[in-house]
């Protein structure tokens, strides 16, 4: 019976989906909250892109432990962030762990949330815009750690990039933007809403 359900479960949050694409104003805000509320399931993902960072890409010889190399979070960005975490406070969402790419941009958005202790994940979230060769062998470390994740625990936040977000769901997010995914019948996490960040 679980199965079914659970199938069942992820049409509706589907057609959640395709509503928040493509539907008017007023639709895009109850997919927003709908999409809120599915982060109060167990084994719900918020796959995250970093908050607002001017620009595209990074500087030229930039080093990951050197943020001063780096494109980081702007004014907007940190607003962004403070604001999403405050979010996730006001609706009640429980969160089980925080992980994050090890750019700056990325880290900082998930501190500024302050939902809990931050935890590096690269081999499954860090960027690789500058080297798309590595884009298969990413994408499938991320869909290790997600299978891997305890199907009974509270949400995880992923904050990442656009490039590895869209290799996994197809999905372009805006900065900021969480995709929530949800764990289907065969234990794979499909996309089922799409929160953006104001």
């Amino acid at each position: 019976m679980a199965g079914p359900a659970r199938s069942h479960g992820m049409r509706g949050a589907l057609a959640l989906l395709v509503a928040l694409a493509t539907g008017p104003a007023q639709a895009v805000e109850t997919a927003a909250e709908a999409g809120w509320r599915l982060l109060k399931q167990q084994g719900s993902v918020a796959l995250m892109r970093h908050a607002d960072a001017p620009g595209t890409g990074d500087p030229a010889g930039f080093r990951l432990e050197d943020c001063a190399t780096q494109r980081n979070l702007g004014p907007t960005g940190r607003a962004q962030a403070t604001a999403l975490g405050e979010a996730f406070r006001q609706r009640g969402i429980a969160v089980s762990q925080v992980l994050t790419s090890q750019w700056c941009r990325a880290r900082e958005t998930a501190s500024l949330m302050a939902l809990g202790p931050v935890a590096d994940a690269p081999e499954a979230l860090n960027s690789f815009f500058e080297r798309r060769g590595e884009q298969q062998n990413a994408t499938a470390a991320l869909r290790r750690r997600l299978q891997a994740l305890p199907a009974d625990a509270a949400a995880v936040v992923m904050v990442t990039h656009q490039v590895n977000i869209t290799a996994l769901t197809g999905i372009f997010p805006r900065s900021g933007e969480i995709v929530v995914l949800a764990r289907d019948g065969d234990g794979n996490h499909r996309p089922v809403a799409r929160i953006a960040s104001r």
